[in-house]
């Protein structure tokens, strides 16, 4: 019997409507399941959607510099016009203060004038001239507000920072991730939801598709865990985490939602920040907020968790964020009413993605995603087509990996670098800074 499919992608978020988008324009018949109610439902949805160009590798940094063009023209991307509307990209720029815990941005930097990425150097005048109600103090190392030192000044110098202009953030993500559904239907893709997959079937070695938990059977010769938080679940299923030097586990998380200050439009003249001084980063959001995260300093607890069963109520963990960025902030509002999001990342042992095949024949990954991958999205798509297509055409990936050609930057990367099998790479900032 003739497939009816030829790939299964497990997971309807950004990355796995990306990756069916770019399938489906090459003439592959996919079909996205996922266990939600609605594309981008999940973990996406409840994304900070921070599009930046600046990671702690090279590698990373290029994907994200080239995926920025695709959100600064997103209609051109999608090609395809949404009912509902099409997600803004709002083009903030991102200030990241320079600290001795990032090296004071120099290897960054260097990394940004390689790719031919466009920064400039703020001194705190400057940086006071756009945001002037900042205090730019140096309060770190980041510390929870019950230690003592809590709110003390720990150095002399005023702190400066670095403004990458080709940064900002998209205000709905779920709204964004519909519009590439959209597109990929418009190419022929097939999407169901709550719909949860309950089997990998194999033989042989490789795939043969998947069973539902309604009993359903789905044969399809690939099949692509793109899973988000349960990636770790599905990779189980498959029988593929003995093949893999990097593994993912879900981390819980925890965005703050708080007033802008008086007197201030943030929504419209804010930037996205990035403070490792005080160990959170924020962003603008509708309605004159601010959201605050955190940059997974020592001091915050990482909480590894079950992505079915894990505590969706905020915890001393919001106050530490938002007290932090207090200090920065002095003339912040702390509303008695907590406000944001809980969820989680799907976190790889080095907090680098992984895009690969698998042990498995067919069984491909795109996991390890959450929390700094958002934005990237939009070039994830064909890469992984281009990986995939290599190895279902016999390319041994393993032990020969896959080039991908980032045409806007005119710049190749290796796919290896994102292998299951690679070491933990000591460059990484084993944050959600990636």
């Amino acid at each position: 019997m003739a497939d009816r499919y030829h790939a299964v992608i497990i997971g309807a978020g950004i990355i796995g409507a990306c990756i069916s988008y770019e399938l489906a324009k090459r003439g592959w018949r996919t079909l996205n399941l996922d266990k939600l109610p609605a594309a981008g439902y999940g973990s996406t949805g409840n994304s900070c959607a921070i599009i930046r160009t600046h990671y702690s590798t090279l590698d990373g940094s290029a994907l994200a510099y080239e995926s920025f063009y695709s959100w600064e023209d997103w209609s051109g991307f999608l090609g395809t016009q949404d009912e509902r509307g099409t997600a803004i990209f709002h083009k903030s720029g991102c200030m990241v203060l320079q600290t001795e815990a990032n090296g004071y941005l120099k290897p960054i930097c260097d990394m940004m004038t390689e790719i031919g990425c466009p920064w400039e150097s703020w001194d705190a005048e400057t940086i006071k001239q756009r945001l002037p109600f900042y205090d730019l103090r140096q309060f770190g190392p980041p510390k929870l507000p019950d230690d003592p030192a809590f709110g003390e000044q720990t150095g002399d110098a005023t702190l400066n920072g670095i403004y990458f202009p080709c940064a900002g953030y998209i205000s709905d993500p779920q709204l964004a991730t519909h519009n590439v559904q959209v597109a990929a239907q418009a190419c022929g893709a097939t999407f169901r939801f709550n719909t949860e997959v309950a089997e990998i079937r194999r033989d042989s070695g490789r795939v043969t598709g998947v069973a539902l938990s309604d009993g359903e059977w789905i044969p399809c010769p690939v099949v692509i865990n793109v899973a988000g938080p349960h990636s770790a679940k599905i990779n189980a299923m498959a029988g593929v985490e003995d093949g893999m030097r990097i593994k993912t586990r879900a981390l819980r998380q925890e965005v703050a939602h708080v007033p802008a200050p008086d007197g201030f439009d943030f929504e419209r003249h804010g930037l996205v920040t990035s403070d490792s001084d005080a160990g959170c980063y924020c962003r603008p959001e509708l309605g004159n907020h601010i959201l605050i995260g955190s940059e997974d300093p020592t001091c915050d607890e990482r909480e590894w968790v079950d992505p079915d069963d894990f505590n969706r109520e905020f915890t001393d963990q919001w106050k530490a964020q938002v007290y932090r960025i207090a200090q920065r902030i002095p003339s912040l509002g702390i509303p008695s009413q907590l406000r944001g999001v809980v969820d989680l990342y799907d976190v790889s042992d080095d907090w680098i993605p992984i895009y690969d095949r698998s042990d498995l024949d067919g069984f491909y990954m795109a996991i390890g995603t959450s929390g700094n991958q958002f934005k990237n999205a939009p070039v994830v798509g064909p890469m992984m087509a281009t990986l995939i297509e290599a190895c279902e055409n016999g390319h041994d990936h393993d032990n020969d990996p896959v080039d991908f050609h980032l045409p806007r930057i005119d710049r190749s990367v290796s796919l290896g670098f994102y292998s299951r099998l690679r070491e933990i790479n000591p460059d990484s900032s084993f944050s959600v800074l990636g």
